[in-house]
């Protein structure tokens, strides 16, 4: 080759790769652009719903609240008590949000959603490690962050946005670390992070990491490089157990170890119990329209098994799926880590759809599925409206994945690859109207509204003093807004509370008030919450 020639390849070398780093960062910024408009929309519209979303902003409303030098986010309380239940590294993130943007739904959930967005970013570089190829990668991006399962829960103010995202952190490092062992120190600092977050999780994904590295690249857990990458994200995680341990001895021990995290696997917690196919059900329910090609995708990686990306999503989705399955408490939110796993594998399958020659025919069964889908989205979509008094949003939130998948259907029937640009863009599309409706936080329906209680309670009721109710458990989300603990009872333990205190205050319905038959009773306020509505009483100042 002349030196001419060889400044010509040089050249045209050089363009190649300005162009594919171009290419590259633009794939990137619209798959961050996209997750966040999709986690950020509409975040701050909705009160936070009960338990988890009540309880941490709890928390970090306390944390916000302490006075310096009480080391609160080192130590969190919840209602003034030891909170042990979880490492309270995004708890400690709300609350520096709230000492930016004040205590709102905003700012309480903007820290995990935007993690959330990360995530994608993340599952994409994932996708470039194992497959290489562009398309399969971002293909698996695209189904990841078109999970419904995925956007609302990384809507939320817990800890499973977060999770997700320094989970993917962590394997792709991992997956980095095959060909420059620096990267094990950012896979080490990703697992402190996933332990600093739901604590005992970090042991189980750390494992699946390390079985992924015994399969597949077995001289990397010779490397001291690995171990000392784990050692150190492991230091932050020890030395907050340690602490924790120093400072409440065996009450930590008992509550925040043995309690709140490892007897979930043996014993049900707060009776969230389910059968053994608890998140098949839970797949079954949420995870279109993609669950179609998701048996077919781990059939493909099995099929592919000597090859890394098939290893990397047989272990990750067979041995978290078999773990959680197993655990005798069972929550929507534990299979969340899963999903990462049937994206890449789904996202394989999509990618060797668009590769198949045109004379392979479709399974008949990718039609069939996705016309009934089609049919009973419509028929519920026509159902709510109605109970919604028509409303417009919720027709024309079903209408759009209706639609998506009739389409895609008759896409699929006809041999068109089509369809998968289609869905893609249709159940982004679907999804987007849905979490700018009021309609994406739909347990808020499961009980009465607690902003107006919480507003009539925060106003009246004397700062620590407890409210009684007649509701039949505790609402974290009501005790956040009305800054009051209100407290579930019976009708006898209210008579009883009514008799002995001098200045009680209890929340009751109307069916109860004719029950308590109160003397000396004195009405605060009222909400027509519900048909019953919710009385607010207090013992009369002369008595």
């Amino acid at each position: 080759m002349s030196s001419h020639q060889t400044f010509l390849w040089g050249r045209s070398q050089n363009k190649l790769r300005q162009e594919e780093f171009w290419l590259e960062f633009c794939c990137i910024v619209a798959l961050l652009l996209a997750s966040l408009l999709l986690f950020g929309i509409n975040l701050g519209s909705l009160p936070l719903r009960d338990w988890d979303e009540g309880t941490v902003a709890q928390v970090a409303k306390e944390i916000w609240q302490a006075p310096e030098g009480s080391w609160r986010w080192l130590f969190p309380t919840l209602w003034g008590e030891p909170y042990l239940n979880k490492p309270p590294l995004v708890h400690a993130a709300i609350a520096l949000f709230y000492s930016i943007g004040g205590v709102n739904e905003l700012t309480s959930r903007l820290p995990g959603a935007f993690l959330s967005a990360v995530s994608v970013v993340l599952l994409y570089g994932i996708g470039r490690e194992i497959f290489v190829a562009r398309i399969p990668a971002l293909f698996s991006a695209i189904v990841y962050l078109t999970f419904l399962p995925v956007v609302r829960h990384g809507r939320l103010a817990m800890l499973d946005g977060p999770l997700l995202c320094f989970a993917l952190l962590m394997f792709w490092a991992i997956l980095r670390s095959r060909r420059d062992l620096r990267w094990t120190l950012v896979a080490g600092f990703g697992f402190g992070l996933i332990g600093l977050t739901k604590g005992i999780v970090g042991l189980l994904l750390g494992a699946i990491a390390l079985f992924f590295l015994s399969w597949d690249t077995p001289r990397l857990l010779t490397s001291i490089y690995l171990w000392v990458g784990i050692l150190l994200g492991s230091v932050p995680v020890i030395g907050w157990y340690g602490i924790q341990w120093l400072h409440y001895r065996q009450a930590f021990i008992s509550t925040g170890i043995v309690n709140q995290s490892l007897a979930r696997i043996w014993s049900v917690v707060e009776e969230h119990e389910g059968p053994p196919w608890y998140y098949l059900l839970e797949l079954l329910k949420y995870a279109w329209p993609w669950l179609v090609f998701a048996f077919s995708g781990l059939q493909l990686a099995w099929s592919n098994r000597r090859w890394g990306w098939a290893k990397l999503i047989l272990v990750w989705s067979g041995i978290y799926f078999v773990v959680v399955s197993l655990m005798a408490t069972k929550l929507p939110w534990y299979i969340l880590p899963l999903y990462p796993a049937l994206a890449l594998a789904i996202g394989a399958q999509l990618d060797n759809i668009r590769n198949l020659p045109s004379n392979i025919t479709y399974p008949r069964s990718w039609t069939a599925i996705l016309g009934l889908l089609a049919i009973l989205t419509t028929i519920a979509g026509l159902y709510f409206s109605l109970q919604a008094e028509r409303n417009l949003s919720l027709l024309l939130i079903f209408a759009s994945f209706a639609l998506t998948l009739g389409v895609g259907t008759i896409l699929i029937a006809r041999q068109d690859r089509q369809f998968i640009p289609l869905l893609f863009w249709g159940t982004y599309v679907s999804l987007l109207l849905l979490v700018s409706s009021p309609y994406w936080l739909w347990e808020l329906n499961e009980a009465y509204p607690v902003k107006p209680i919480a507003a009539l309670i925060e106003k009246n009721v004397p700062v620590a003093q407890p409210v009684y109710t007649s509701f039949a458990y505790t609402r974290p989300s009501l005790n956040f807004y009305s800054e009051h603990q209100v407290i579930p009872a019976t009708v006898e333990q209210l008579k009883q509370y009514w008799q002995k205190s001098s200045s009680a205050y209890i929340l009751i319905d109307r069916s109860t008030v004719e029950k308590l038959d109160l003397e000396f009773a004195r009405m605060i306020g009222v909400t027509q919450t519900e048909p019953l509505g919710w009385f607010l009483v207090t013992k009369a100042k002369d008595q």
